[in-house]
Parts: structure tokens; sequence; C-alpha cells
């Protein structure tokens, strides 16, 4: 009997349980661990609220926990409850799936300011993260800026620029939801070093701002390149592309939002006194590489709220080889130490789509085969048991998850999905009882 032990249950984690369960059968137990009571990682926390039909592949992962040979064992933090250590002498292949939940650093003068936030936090605020429940950004000013020019940067924008209306048949996070209604934020510029043609946009979530009820995308049509150079891009970007040309292209309707595109622009830094008042932005242009050269010009946006989307990393785990350069776990193709292995962002770092996750889990599993032959007849399941008894943790199943999943239907706004619980007292008594 081979004993795996995935450490994280978002995407990357389900997807390799997915897999051992594919080469293995029977011959194999996986033990999904995670940190927070609840599962589905990133399909639960980093989606955006509006987007549902993404959310419902948590299906096909909750076909995977209902098998006999896959546990999941919420509420367990590697590190407090249990070290690497202890599960590489229980299992015989530990796979880190963490992915990448901290923020790069905004490394510019002012960004310790109050009212500067990172994506992961600002995301996990509207998304109900009991890390990021308190946050409560500052939407009281009128300007907001957000740095980035990829689908979370996206996603931050649209969100802050929806009527309470357009969040019917969302999950949004019933605290963000009141604060956004109240919000006073009427302009949101969105800043990026490089051109239009470089953005990391998807047509959909592009061309989603473009049917919002308050709030009209802005592209100054000088910021565009020739229309036949788009002819060089690959299909999906020529259509994210054309997006922008349709909204440089239509008359200014009046709305009282505006979401401005701002390309060719690099914060340098975050003024205000004692908050974040405006954002000093120097413009760039391309070099013959595509790299964007700053030119001296600066200008000031006015900005009470600044949410930096330049991307995640992988927080570091004591005993396990890491770049820091990089943002994740040393590896080489999955394998990071004998017995020892990272799947998904944190193989990767925070690039691809959910659906990228996959191949990445059934690799490793091949590895994992290849390494271990028929597993060692470690504890497994039963010795990791015994030492969460020992240390009086509150272990809860994916039973106890299908009451916690149960409560939050039940308490939901209409039209809603689910109510989500926001701290982890109230999903573990929601599950636990």
């Amino acid at each position: 009997m081979r004993h795996v032990a995935v450490i994280g249950s978002g995407p990357a984690g389900f997807y390799t349980a997915e897999a051992a369960l594919k080469a293995f059968g029977d011959q194999v137990c996986v033990d999904l661990i995670d940190r927070l009571p609840v599962p589905y990682g990133l399909i639960r926390f980093g989606v955006a609220p509006d987007h549902q039909s993404i959310k419902a592949v948590s299906r096909r992962y909750e076909q995977v926990a209902l098998s006999p040979n896959v546990r999941f064992v919420g509420n367990v933090c590697v590190g407090r409850d249990v070290s690497i250590e202890e599960l590489h002498a229980l299992y015989d292949a530990v796979v880190l799936a963490t992915g990448a939940p901290a923020d790069r650093p905004l490394d510019i003068p002012g960004s310790d300011l109050p009212g500067v936030v990172g994506s992961a936090a600002f995301v996990g605020w509207y998304n109900g993260h009991p890390d990021f429940a308190e946050l409560d950004p500052p939407l009281g000013g009128p300007g907001a800026v957000v740095i980035g020019n990829g689908n979370v940067a996206l996603d931050v924008a649209r969100i802050l620029s929806k009527t309470r209306a357009e969040f019917a048949g969302s999950d949004i996070a019933g605290h963000a939801l009141e604060a956004l209604q109240d919000s006073g934020v009427v302009r949101v510029t969105l800043l990026g070093r490089r051109g239009p043609h470089q953005i990391a946009m998807t047509p959909k979530e592009l061309g989603e701002l473009g049917h919002l009820e308050r709030a009209q995308p802005l592209v100054d049509a000088a910021d565009l390149p020739d229309p036949g150079a788009d002819a060089l891009l690959e299909p999906g970007m020529r259509k994210s592309v054309g997006h922008l040309r349709e909204f440089a292209a239509t008359p200014t309707a009046g709305k009282p939002v505006t979401i401005e595109f701002d390309f060719f622009a690099m914060p340098v830094a975050i003024e205000g006194d004692g908050k974040a008042e405006r954002v000093i932005v120097e413009r760039t242009t391309l070099d013959g590489e595509l790299r964007s050269v700053a030119t001296g010009e600066t200008y000031v946006v006015p900005a009470s709220l600044v949410v930096s989307c330049i991307g995640y990393k992988t927080p570091p785990i004591e005993g396990v080889p890491y770049e820091h350069g990089r943002g994740r776990f040393a590896n080489s193709d999955g394998r990071i130490l004998p017995g020892l292995y990272c799947v998904g962002w944190a193989r990767r770092g925070p690039t691809g789509t959910i659906g990228t996750n996959r191949p990445d889990g059934y690799a490793v599993v091949e590895l994992i085969g290849a390494d271990i032959g028929e597993g060692a007849n470690k504890a497994g399941p039963a010795g990791l048991d015994r030492l969460l008894r020992e240390r009086d943790a509150r272990v809860v199943t994916f039973t106890d998850w299908q009451k916690i999943e149960a409560a939050e239907a039940a308490r939901a706004r209409s039209g809603a999905p689910r109510e989500k619980f926001v701290s982890i007292d109230e999903m573990i008594a929601a599950g636990l009882g």
C-alpha cells in the first residue's frame, strides 16, 4: 500500500489525488491536509465571486474527496500541528500543493502606508478568507489605483465597479457587499508598465468590463499600436486587444464610474499624510526587446486605495529548499528531495489557469510511482491520526465540511449559493458542532 500526503486542498492538491487514484487504484491512500477547515483553496478564495461557472469545478474535486481511498484532513497546519519531517516518516510521498497565497511585495516608497493592500488580501477580503475578513479597505475616496495588467487586476477593478444588483447569484462575502454598496470610488485606474500588446488579460474577463451597468472602461487610442500589428498576436491575445480597441472607440456614456487603462505607466512612489492619497507615476516606453524603460516624466494619480496585483509567491516552509527569486520551492520537475514533491504554483510559480494544475498532478504521480514502487509499509493515515490526537488537534473531515457547506447554503441571501463563514471558529462550530 502506498501512502501519500498532499499538503493543500486546492486545485493542484485535488488533481494530484485524482491522479494517484487513477494510477494506483485501491493500492493508495491519499490524505489531503489543509490548514483551513474548508477545502478547494483557490476555487473558494481566489476565483472571483461573480464567476460561479469556474467555481463549479469543485464538484469534480468532491468526487475525488468522496473516494474511500482519499481523506480531507482539515484544520491541520504543517509547522504547527505536524512537521514535514514527521509527515515524511509517516508517508511514502509528501506533496506540497500549497499554492502561492502570499503577495509579491510592492517595492516602492510608501507601499507600507494604510490604504495600500496586496491583491491576495483584497481578493481574500471580498471572498471571505478568514485571514483577511477584517481588512476594511478604505473605499470612501473617489480614486482607486490597481497596479497590474493581468486578470486579477481586472477582477479587482470589476468588483470595485459593480452595482449591488450585479452581484446577484455570486457568493461575495456579505461584509464586502455592504462595504462596496457604500463605496465612494468613482474612478479606478489600472496601471501597466507596458502597453496593450503586453497585457496578460484574457478576452472573457476583459470583455466583461464593457457590460457593466454603472461603469465604463476608458482606453486612450494613442496608446494602441497600429491595427496591423495585431496580426502578429496569438488569437486569444488578438481578441483581448480587440476589446481595448472597442473601449477606445466607444463614446463616453456618462456613467458615474470610470475604469481607466493607463498604459506605459510605472508607479514609483505612494504618498500621503499618514495614509495613501496619491500615486506618483513615471511614464515608460518600450525598448527593442519590449521591456519597459523609464522616461523621467512623472505625474500624479489621486487614490485613497491602492491594490497591488503584481503577482504571488509561495511562503517558505522550514526545512524545504526554496527559490527566493522565483517565490517557489526549489525543485526539478516536481521533485524537491527524496520522498518530497511539489505541484501547481508551489512548483511553477503563479502561472497558468486552474486547469494547468491537472497535468502537473499527473506528472508528479508518475514520479512518485517510479520512486516509491509498492510503498514501504509506513504508518500513513493511522500514524497521523495518533499524532494529531496526542496534540489535541481539532481535525475537520470531509463529512464535517459538508455540514459547513450546508450551513453556508442555509444562511445565504436570496439568490446566492452560500454565505461563507469568515472565521475559523465559525467554520469549526458548524462542522463539528
